[in-house]
């Protein structure tokens, strides 16, 4: 069975494993760090933040300061999609930002059921007495 866990990683609850949601690219263990299976993209931030005043004239540009701010990228090695994105500080290592309990979600995918299989409750609205 596999759980969706954001818009682009899944995880395959029967194998254990992140997959990339756009192409189903198997990227590494669900109990380890997703980012370990992507391409690692350190973008220079003047490309993604421009200088809006001249550096040569001033110190601050309203660009970050590549000495104290990185940002990496990360894409799915096998179709190209940006998976995640981060800013971080220089040679900072890769930051685990999801760490799920797989044993206990297994448990509660296992009470939802395949999707679509899943019925849909009745709203108990009140009845207002008009139609639109």
């Amino acid at each position: 069975m596999r759980v969706n866990i954001t818009e682009y990683l899944t995880i395959d609850l029967d194998k254990e494993l992140w997959e990339c949601r756009v192409c189903a690219q198997s990227l590494g263990n669900a109990r380890d760090n997703y980012k370990r299976g992507l391409l690692v993209c350190d973008r220079k931030l003047s490309e993604v933040h421009p200088h809006l005043l001249d550096p040569e004239k001033y110190e601050y540009t309203f660009c970050p300061d590549p000495n104290f701010t990185a940002l990496i990228e990360y894409y799915c090695p096998s179709c190209g999609t940006m998976v995640e994105t981060e800013y971080t500080v220089p040679g900072h290592p890769l930051v685990h930002d999801i760490e799920l309990d797989i044993d206990d979600l297994k448990k509660k995918a296992a009470q939802w059921g395949e999707p679509g299989q899943a019925e849909i409750p009745e709203w108990n609205m009140p009845k207002s007495g008009h139609s639109h």
